[in-house]
């Protein structure tokens, strides 16, 4: 029995120490999870300046922060064998400041590795799924489609040029009688106009009849000379009275007769509506004089502008709708008849005629109305959607997605663009290509960036040569691009003295003055606290706008200059290293050649 008690005894005793162990365990889990999340950087894919270690929310937004570079802590300082190269270390706030090893960047956070596989090459943007989506960022698939495109402008309805014509006297006279005598007056052809009296018109008809007795009277005995003669002298007769527009039922009405009519009767050349009306009864008329304007409305013109980038969509005998404000509802079908070869400088457009059928006359001369020209569609062609497009003025970029977060910007050539959102892509781009559509606007401030920084790192990375030749990297925590040339500043000064006192060329002064017999001269604020103010040229100081006053001192090529890293702030020129007093970004050496 006793026995019993002890290995009860024994069996709690072990149990509680299994548990007690589990508990030591979780919590030196928890301990380490929590240490992790506290160390990695978090940042608000809508407000990228928002970073901190540790999740939680944007104090701006309200989103929720998401991880910075997929779970990299914010200050490793070794890389395990096996591991990762590591290439350089950059501010998480300002990209361009990077470093050979870790420390702080001018706003005092932490520097952030970057591994090799994690750097950016040329102009590639690179981003976090999650930021992806917070951005907004949508693609799509490059296609072929047809292109179509609907031309909508307002028209002028006019008279058709073809069917317009003007009644004139041919002889002096005077108006005894007008048939039509109303501005509108609809006529006929062969239609009354007036009756004109003209003593040349009679005497015309006098020798006609007097030339028909005298052929009519021809006997035997006549030659058949004189009988030509005869005749040649009717028809010339008959042919002065047609000339004088005397219809031929009229000349056939005198032979019948055989009696001259004081006044005589003008007709109407074709059916149509008087639009213009000079003639009134007694009106004395001259040879030349325009008595009548009639036009026929059966089918009328209308004059459509279009402009320079729709051109290319119209062509002769496409098909035209046309609407009336007065009578909507109702379409009118015509054609486009023809595309006038000039530009009208004063609307910057191109006058294109269309014809249209007016059966009923509602279509009046004068009246505006909406013109909407059917287009041939452009088949089979590749073509993107058009806010896909970046228009730069010098370029057309698209972003390209390759996959696993990686977008490429690209150049590409476009043509016509399609009623229904679309550019036609003539260079540029392949079918089954993807390409973005929203949020490109902040790929492309991204893809500038890194493509500057690829360029800087390419320019100040050291040449193989020097480092075989045991050259002594950047001290850590010293920006080694963006910031600071990398060459060797002793090897500079030399350089530079050998210019000078060897080759006698003409030494290059500093860019914020000028040097003449040994001497700079620069401009500078006559307020001693904005001393640092130094430039080439006259002008106004920056910080309190005061003229600028001109200095000049003895040049020292071996004195070091120190200014701000920021061409906007490159006014600054001090003679210690410091800190910028407008951004407080670290100062940089001046060096020149």
């Amino acid at each position: 029995m006793q026995r019993f008690y002890i290995l009860l005894f024994i069996s709690f005793l072990a149990i509680g120490f299994v548990v007690t162990g589990c508990s030591r365990e979780d919590n030196n889990q928890s301990e380490t999870q929590t240490t992790q999340e506290a160390k990695q950087l978090y940042s608000c894919g809508m407000h990228p300046n928002v970073i901190q270690e540790g999740p939680g929310n944007c104090p701006i937004c309200g989103m929720k922060l998401t991880p910075i570079g997929g779970g990299v802590s914010s200050t490793p300082t070794t890389v395990e064998k096996g591991e990762r190269k590591l290439l350089y270390w950059r501010a998480p706030m300002d990209p361009t400041y990077i470093s050979p090893g870790p420390g702080k960047s001018p706003m005092g956070m932490d520097l952030i590795p970057v591994y090799e596989g994690e750097e950016e090459f040329g102009a590639t943007v690179k981003i976090n799924p999650v930021v992806e989506q917070n951005m907004g960022i949508r693609t799509v698939t490059v296609g072929r489609r047809n292109l179509h495109r609907g031309i909508r402008t307002i028209g002028r309805i006019v008279y058709d040029e073809s069917k317009v014509a003007h009644v004139h006297t041919k002889f002096s006279g005077w108006i005894e009688k007008t048939h039509v005598n109303i501005t509108g007056q609809a006529v006929g052809k062969g239609g009354p106009l007036l009756d004109i009296y003209s003593p040349k018109l009679v005497s015309a008809q006098e020798e006609y009849l007097d030339a028909l007795r005298n052929f009519e009277s021809i006997s035997e005995g006549f030659s058949e000379e004189a009988k030509n003669n005869l005749k040649n002298i009717l028809v010339s007769t008959e042919r002065r009275l047609g000339y004088f527009d005397i219809s031929d039922e009229q000349i056939e009405h005198l032979k019948r007769t055989r009696r001259a009519r004081k006044t005589m009767t003008l007709m109407s050349p074709f059916d149509g509506i008087v639009v213009k009306k000079h003639a009134l009864d007694g009106m004395e008329v001259k040879p030349g004089m325009m008595l009548y304007s009639i036009a026929d409305l059966s089918t009328i013109w209308v004059y459509a502008d279009i402009y320079e980038f729709e051109v290319p969509w119209v062509r002769e005998g496409q098909s035209a709708t046309m609407t009336l404000s007065y009578n909507p509802g109702k379409t009118y079908k015509g054609k486009v008849q023809y595309i006038y070869p000039y530009l009208e400088e004063k609307t910057r457009t191109i006058k294109v005629r269309l014809s249209f059928l007016n059966p009923n006359l509602e279509l009046k001369p004068g009246m505006y109305a909406n013109v909407e020209i059917e287009t041939s569609p452009i088949e089979d062609v590749v073509s993107v959607p058009t806010e896909s497009v970046i228009f730069s003025g010098e370029r057309n970029l698209v972003f390209v997605a390759l996959g696993e977060g990686r977008f490429a910007p690209r150049d590409i050539t476009i043509g016509i663009e399609s009623r229904d959102g679309y550019y036609e892509v003539k260079e540029g781009l392949s079918e089954g290509e993807t390409v973005v559509t929203s949020g490109q606007f902040m790929l492309d401030s991204e893809s500038k960036l890194q493509e500057s920084i690829a360029k800087m790192l390419q320019i100040e990375s050291p040449e193989p040569e020097q480092q075989e030749k045991g050259k002594q990297p950047a001290d850590q925590g010293t920006p080694i691009s963006g910031h600071e040339h990398n060459y060797d500043l002793e090897t500079h000064k030399q350089e530079k003295e050998h210019k000078m006192t060897k080759t006698g060329e003409t030494v290059i002064p500093p860019s914020f003055g000028t040097v003449e017999e040994e001497m700079l001269t620069y401009y500078t604020c006559p307020m001693e606290s904005h001393s640092y103010v130094k430039m080439k040229e006259p002008g106004e100081c920056p910080d309190c706008g005061m003229q600028l006053v001109k200095r000049t001192e003895r040049f020292d090529p071996e004195k070091i200059y120190y200014t701000c890293p920021m061409p906007e702030h490159s006014y600054i020129v001090v003679d210690e290293p410091g800190s910028c007093l407008v951004c407080g970004m670290n100062l940089v050496q001046s060096i020149f050649d």
